[in-house]
């Protein structure tokens, strides 16, 4: 890993690392966006489309459901202290210290063991870190606690890619339900089947800031998966400097950024 990878300045700000709020409106408030958030995994932009109105992303919002409900309904001191070490991790993350944000994620997992099911945010970690059999698992247990969570099944596939290759990823592809974003199932689509990158990102050049970037995101990490890495820096810094990108608090935002600099495209 680069060493510009191993640190960068935080551009987004995050939940502080204090105490959950246990009050009875804080309650009923994260009840609901449970209810709301459980199906979906990512908010393109502040204004939502009718089909995903309800949606609230896990990108956006804390990771794990069980260790959350836990926490902000006097749980066990394991499953707060869990919660935390996944904040820190995301934040650590951010900053672009990946193995920082790996070893908050494990010490969450030996906190609370039911957070493994949730954690694609480690996952995200070892794709970074080459740990791609790892990142594997991960996205395979969050996919079967999860079967309509399309990233998750992408990313998996972009872990095998690296080990086995394409052609043999895609035969092992998980199969989810359909995602109600049209950015998201082109590019689901895509990855299982097999397609044009560039046609699938001009499909959304005149889409929302959220899917435009989602769509030069993974229109790059298509090429990345098939070892192209000239074409996967244009798509992925454009989607980098995308007002999306520069501006959004959606950890995928940061991802972008933390990707164009483990591969010594930006420096710090």
């Amino acid at each position: 890993m680069t060493s510009s990878c191993k640190l960068l300045s935080q551009s987004h700000s995050l939940f502080p690392l204090s105490a959950p709020n246990t009050s009875p409106v804080a309650l009923k408030r994260t009840h609901c966006l449970f209810s709301s958030s459980i199906n979906h995994s990512t908010l393109h932009g502040h204004h939502l489309n009718s089909a995903a109105a309800h949606t609230i992303s896990r990108r956006l919002f804390l990771p794990s459901v069980s260790g959350i409900w836990d926490a902000l309904t006097g749980g066990g001191n394991n499953a707060r202290e869990a919660v935390l070490a996944i904040r820190r991790g995301m934040l650590l993350f951010r900053q672009g210290d990946i193995a920082g944000s790996l070893t908050e994620f494990d010490k969450a997992i030996e906190l609370d063991p039911r957070q493994k099911a949730y954690l694609w945010q480690r996952g995200l970690s070892l794709y970074y870190l080459n740990r791609f059999e790892e990142g594997a698992e991960q996205f395979r247990i969050d996919v079967a606690q999860n079967p309509n969570d399309t990233e998750e099944s992408i990313w998996c596939f972009l872990c095998e890619a690296q080990l086995c290759g394409v052609d043999e990823a895609r035969r092992r592809f998980l199969e989810v339900g359909r995602d109600p974003r049209p950015v998201m199932r082109e590019a689901y689509n895509m990855f299982k089947d097999g397609g044009d990158p560039e046609k699938f990102a001009a499909l959304f050049l005149n889409g929302s800031p959220g899917e435009y970037f989602y769509a030069s995101l993974y229109a790059g990490l298509y090429y990345e998966s098939e070892r192209k890495p000239d074409e996967a820096k244009r798509w992925i810094l454009d989607a980098y400097r995308s007002p999306y990108g520069e501006r959004s608090d959606d950890y995928m935002a940061s991802l972008a950024k933390v990707h164009c600099l483990c591969r010594d495209w930006i420096s710090s």
